[in-house]
């Protein structure tokens, strides 16, 4: 079976397992998001089994599985009718096929130079963005005690945040600078989510400030990596955050 084959199949499967799970009710919604993990864990290992080993190409795997239990926990807050979820669904079948697509690149790009690894470092970052937004969106939907908002936002943080990183070096081991700031970035987020906790704004427009700073921290980060970080990409991203910031300052309701 040929790689492509296999991506097909990844993509149809999960894309019509995601449906047909969360349309049975025998699962608590906590439960349907872990089948549904493990299942994408599960597919994208067998899609990818020829690059991967036991080194850092392993983190090929965490995007994947964490775009699945994104979608899958912004499912429960689309609408309950056939025309609000089948978008979801195929922007969710769509996606996974780009995932496959992209990790297949980075694990080969550990071992040679291939021409298609600056489109799919493209594709990897709006995909990561995508999947933090999905992910702040449901913590700050559940409301619950700040310490437990700001250390689920770390985890999902260090997560993504390692894998942004090692995509832009892509060593089988991880190198320092990656390690570091995939360290040093999820503590500015959990920072910003105890700042977005206190702050008087919808989920929608918090979850967005947050990706913001995900944006400018993981471009940042990673033209850090590929030692091209200049006064006029700092200036860039500096500007573009302190923007956004005014923007949420102005637009927030400050009265009681």
């Amino acid at each position: 079976m040929s790689k492509r084959q296999r991506f097909i199949i990844t993509s149809v499967l999960l894309t019509v397992g995601f449906g047909l799970v969360n349309l049975y009710e025998a699962f608590s919604r906590f439960w349907e998001i872990v089948i549904l993990g493990v299942l994408t864990l599960a597919l994208f290992s067998f899609s990818l089994k020829e690059g991967l080993r036991k080194d850092a190409r392993l983190l090929t795997l965490v995007l994947p599985t964490l775009y699945t239990v994104g979608v899958g926990i912004f499912w429960f807050l689309v609408p309950s009718n056939f025309y609000a979820r089948i978008p979801v669904l195929l922007i969710y079948g769509a996606g996974i096929y780009a995932l496959c697509l992209t990790q297949n690149i980075f694990t080969v790009s550990a071992i040679r130079t291939i021409a298609l690894l600056r489109s799919a470092r493209g594709v990897g970052f709006v995909l990561t963005l995508f999947t933090f937004f999905l992910l702040y969106d449901a913590i700050l939907s559940l409301r619950i005690n700040p310490l437990i908002s700001s250390l689920a936002i770390g985890t999902v943080s260090f997560l993504l945040f390692l894998q942004g990183y090692w995509m832009t070096s892509l060593k089988k081991v991880l190198e320092k600078d990656v390690l570091w700031l995939s360290i040093l970035s999820p503590l500015i987020m959990v920072q910003m989510s105890i700042i977005i906790f206190f702050w008087p704004v919808s989920v929608v427009v918090g979850s967005l400030f947050l990706t913001i700073t995900v944006y400018v921290l993981l471009g940042l980060g990673q033209a850090k990596i590929e030692g091209r970080l200049f006064k006029n990409t700092i200036r860039e991203y500096i500007i573009l955050g302190v923007l956004v910031f005014l923007g949420m300052v102005f637009s927030t309701s400050w009265g009681s």
